[in-house]
């Protein structure tokens, strides 16, 4: 391995390291940006959905650790790594990544900006990771009890969006197009909480021939279907979504026993149920 590499590889470790001070977990990447660890199962002929429970690294975000030692052997499972990965979604942070991107031709900063104009959102101050093509990734923070999904140019064509199951390329991490660095003045600087009215565009509800809109008598019983035909991995997403819009109707206080029933049928217990209502609440400037 070259000098030049094996000094990325070191600092990347090393930036990878104070990440995780900061109850940031982390993956060694390689120069691609792709994780740095090839899935153990690659040669199977028929894999089985595996998260790291074969107890070997090279699942992707699912190795993520916030832990010095694991991540020291992650690396050094891996001495062609020259960056390291963020994951997205995971406590303390929740990290959620807009990633306004230039490649596509289009101002991704100016589509940001006439989202917000037309949401009524302001981004508030929080780390700034400038990347080698220009583009930018600002960093956020959502609710614990919400599940915001991965998307590329969903919102506006230029900004992508790391969620759960994604993560952001960290500062100091070195690729074939050169390194990310912080912007100046927001590298210590704790993730700003994302704004409710961002994070509703961030959750749109799923496709479905379930739910049927809201009920013209204000019950809401299109909402509580909504929740009902929620799937394992979008119970949460499906229950803030639909109290968001039973607040923002006028009949959220009303709905939420029937919201909490929902729920439990679809498997969560009644804490999350309400801990997932209140924060809807919140976010929409009720009090639960």
């Amino acid at each position: 391995m070259a000098t030049t590499d094996r000094q990325a590889t070191t600092l990347a470790l090393a930036h990878a390291l104070s990440a995780a001070e900061r109850g940031l977990a982390v993956i060694p990447l390689s120069r691609t940006k792709l994780p740095a660890l090839r899935s153990p199962h690659r040669d199977d002929p028929d894999p089985a959905p595996c998260h790291g429970e074969c107890g070997r690294f090279g699942h992707g975000v699912y190795d993520a650790s916030t832990d010095p030692a694991r991540i020291r052997e992650l690396f050094a499972a891996a001495p062609w790594a020259t960056g390291y990965g963020i994951a997205c979604g995971l406590p303390p942070h929740h990290l959620i990544g807009i990633d306004l991107d230039t490649k596509s031709g289009t101002d991704s900063s100016a589509a940001l900006r006439e989202l917000a104009l037309r949401h009524l959102f302001t981004i508030p101050p929080t780390v700034v990771v400038l990347t080698p093509s220009g583009g930018r990734h600002l960093w956020l923070t959502g609710p614990p009890e919400v599940v915001v999904p991965n998307s590329a140019g969903r919102l506006a064509p230029g900004i992508d969006i790391r969620g759960a199951g994604g993560y952001l390329v960290g500062p100091g991490s070195r690729t074939d197009h050169g390194v990310y660095s912080t912007a100046p003045g927001t590298a210590h600087i704790v993730p700003a909480r994302c704004p409710r009215a961002l994070l509703r565009l961030l959750l749109p509800p799923p496709r479905s021939h379930h739910p049927a809109p809201p009920s013209a008598d204000g019950h809401g019983q299109g909402l509580v279907q909504f929740v009902l035909a929620a799937h394992e991995g979008q119970r949460n997403t499906r229950l803030f979504w639909a109290a968001c819009r039973a607040y923002e109707d006028g009949i959220g206080p009303a709905l939420v026993d029937p919201l909490v029933e929902a729920a439990l049928n679809t498997g969560l217990t009644e804490r999350e149920a309400r801990a997932t209502i209140a924060s809807a609440a919140r976010m929409t400037g009720h009090r639960p």
